[in-house]
């Protein structure tokens, strides 16, 4: 007799505004699966598994749990249901230690008042050996490593009696090594009975790792299949409706000497504050020693080149960032730019890259609004605006209602669009790309990365934050690594490999390049 599905969702519909999110959409899981949702952004899979979750409220149809329908109402519901949802942002609280995290909002108690961690204790060592995780429980959550910090999410879920996973963009963060770990963990908690549904836009690692695959497309569900049925290729012409035509863009050499950047001995603590304007070239004495973010960083980056920058998060990436976009203060060094136009593609679009609330239009020109193209006498040229607006829209691709549509109706890969073609048709003479496509599907990631090498082409310098090996070792011309706040390797991509990448990302190795080295004259 064949076991009835653990999860059942059947005519699942929802619209926000003139957008139809998720169109009667059928979905089922079946108990000790893993089940991949695939589809380019705005393809409602998101919105299903929130609809699932509790998130939010289906218009129209009907889900079950164990063969019994429930209206969910919310994620407490939900976890009431044996449901628990790994988000890609983490939601963990920085200063708490592993198990505090974990037991929050369940804390274990004797004679119903008096905390109980001992018993806690016990039983998530049970859990992490089940698992294989190593995670230092008494350890504060903000000192651990990415990797371990998504396995405490784990443990979290499972602590508060989930049966059933969802796991949002799991690999976005991770080192190949981690990666793997990860996998592993997956296979474990369903060879423990559990289920698990996973979110990506990584078709190689659903092949590797899924059961079965659901393919979602405008709204719709467009396919179910065993993972034995399918591949890489055929999954990416049933998001896109049609064939995959890789773009392909030659790589123009350049010749020049002058670096657009140059970062000399710069080191950054943690007591470094938070300045408001940009300060190009600034020469500091030390001040007193704490945590370095940035620990005596030598960078150039030249007209016509992309360096990229790898990383497990959390290793000064960001404050990398923060130091090149002046929001940050070195403590020592010097940082020179020539060139007056900097671009700057965040890393977290909803914190620093747009206004949700505000419409289409008004967000493709924040931070340049006072441009005598936008602004005369004190006030905004709204057809100018518009124009170009529209005109940004079509050449970007980028899928809309109206232009005068708040921004936070567009899916996150069109949201994304916008931020990208804003700042590109600023003419830039330098280009910081964080996580450019993170939570992008096949074509949208395309898309940015085809823009970013035009860029490059025209003479552009850019720097490439990207947890995407992939994508580094596609678009870079070199690629430095960083670890505990240290570029520990500069590296050419047709000299190196994922592996070796991952390795220094974990530092577990230093590369033989010279940290400090030029640009070649070959890149």
């Amino acid at each position: 007799m064949t076991q009835a599905p653990i999860i059942e969702m059947h005519g699942i519909s929802k619209q926000f505004g003139q957008v139809q999110a998720n169109d009667s959409v059928d979905f089922l899981l079946q108990r000790g699966e893993i089940h991949a949702i695939v589809g380019e952004n705005g393809a409602g899979k998101s919105t299903l598994m929130k609809i699932l979750y509790g998130l939010y409220q289906a218009d129209a149809g009907e889900i079950f749990v164990n063969g019994k329908r429930a209206a969910i109402s919310s994620p407490r519901h939900a976890m009431r249901l044996g449901l628990g949802m790994v988000q890609q942002h983490f939601t963990l609280i920085p200063v708490f230690t592993t198990l505090q995290n974990i037991v929050l909002a369940k804390e274990p108690r004797t004679f119903g008042m008096i905390l109980d961690y001992h018993q806690a204790e016990k039983k998530i060592t049970k859990l992490t050996t089940q698992l294989g995780f190593d995670v230092p429980l008494n350890t504060p959550v903000e000192s651990l490593p990415i990797g371990t910090q998504q396995h405490t999410e784990i443990l979290k879920v499972l602590y508060h009696g989930a049966d059933i996973l969802i796991m949002d963009e799991p690999t976005a963060v991770l080192a190949p090594q981690e990666v793997e770990g990860l996998f592993n963990c997956m296979r474990n908690l369903r060879n423990e009975g559990k289920s698990i549904i996973i979110i990506t836009h990584k078709l190689d690692e659903v092949i590797a790792i899924a059961d079965a695959v659901t393919v979602m497309r405008r709204g719709q569900a467009v396919n179910t299949c065993s993972i034995t049925d399918t591949d890489p290729e055929m999954l990416a012409e049933m998001m896109l409706g049609e064939p995959v035509i890789p773009t392909v863009v030659t790589r123009e050499q350049t010749q020049e000497t002058t670096p657009r950047v140059r970062m000399e001995g710069v080191t950054l603590s943690g007591s470094a504050e938070i300045v408001r304007k940009h300060k190009w070239k600034k020469v500091l004495s030390n001040r007193a020693p704490s945590k370095r973010h940035l620990d005596d960083i030598n960078l150039e980056v030249f007209p016509g080149e992309i360096v990229g920058i790898a990383g497990v998060e959390g290793n000064g990436q960001a404050e990398l960032v923060e130091v090149l976009t002046g929001l940050r203060q070195i403590d020592s060094g010097t940082l020179t730019l020539n060139g007056e136009r900097v671009a700057h593609i965040p890393a977290d679009r909803h914190r620093h890259g747009i206004s949700l609330n505000d419409r289409i239009d008004d967000n493709f020109i924040i931070g340049h609004h006072k441009m005598r193209r936008y602004c005369r006498h004190g006030m905004l040229q709204r057809k100018s605006i518009q124009r170009s607006a529209l005109n940004a829209m079509d050449k970007y691709q980028i899928r809309i209602g109206t232009i005068s549509d708040q921004i936070k109706t567009l899916s996150g890969g069109n949201q994304q669009k916008v931020v990208v073609a804003r700042e590109l048709e600023m003419k830039p003479d330098f280009i910081i790309a964080a996580h450019p496509t993170r939570g992008l599907d096949i074509h949208a990631a395309e898309f940015v990365r085809t823009r970013l090498m035009h860029a490059r082409n025209r003479g552009k310098a850019i720097l490439l934050v990207s947890s995407e090996l992939d994508e580094l070792l596609h678009l870079s011309d070199r690629i430095a690594v960083m670890y505990d706040g240290k570029i520990v390797g500069i590296v050419k991509p047709a000299e190196t490999n994922k592996q070796e990448l991952g390795g220094l990302m974990l530092g577990l190795n230093r590369s033989q390049a010279d940290p400090s080295q030029e640009k070649n004259s070959d890149n």
